[in-house]
């Protein structure tokens, strides 16, 4: 991809004074805008902090909530925390695997789906949970999924849920 396919990137470094200490809150303002981080920014971003590349990827790849990879328009994480765990979220995973045929870490081709494991969300006492970008859901069951996934038109062939 140009560099003037990113220029919303401009309008988001601008938003800061070019100081390192600004480093993490700008990429997750490019995080939630683009739904990644695109190189071509990483780039813009060496030049405007006057910061090593090396820097860049190194705070990116640290953070589990940055990404170097596109993501789909709908992030789901799906807690394997203990608690969630003991409550079946395996189960939730499988099904989730099942009707978009995506694993964890991945997304679906169309690129509206991706699907992730968290360790945890915070809400142990309705476990299992899931997040899909910043809607909760709780108590979740894999008969649930399929109800949840169509309120984001997924369900826009009848033989993709088959």
């Amino acid at each position: 991809m140009e560099l003037k396919d990113f220029s919303y990137a401009r309008t988001i470094l601008e938003q800061y004074p070019p100081e390192r200490r600004f480093l993490l809150a700008i990429l997750q303002d490019i995080q939630k805008h683009y739904n990644y981080i695109p190189r071509p920014i990483l780039e813009m971003l060496r030049d405007y902090l006057d910061v090593p590349l090396s820097k860049l990827y190194s705070v990116a790849t640290f953070y589990k909530a940055l990404s170097l990879k596109p993501k789909g328009r709908y992030v789901i994480k799906v807690c394997d925390g203990t608690a969630c765990h003991l409550k079946s979220s395996q189960s939730i995973i499988d099904e989730i695997k099942k009707v978009l045929k995506i694993v964890p870490g991945s997304t679906t081709g169309d690129g509206k789906f991706s699907l992730e494991t968290v360790n945890c969300l915070g809400s142990c006492a309705v476990s299992p949970v899931m997040v899909i970008n910043d809607r909760f859901y709780g108590r979740v069951t894999p008969s649930r999924v399929r109800e949840i996934l169509e309120e984001y038109g997924r369900l826009e062939n009848e033989q993709t849920w088959k």
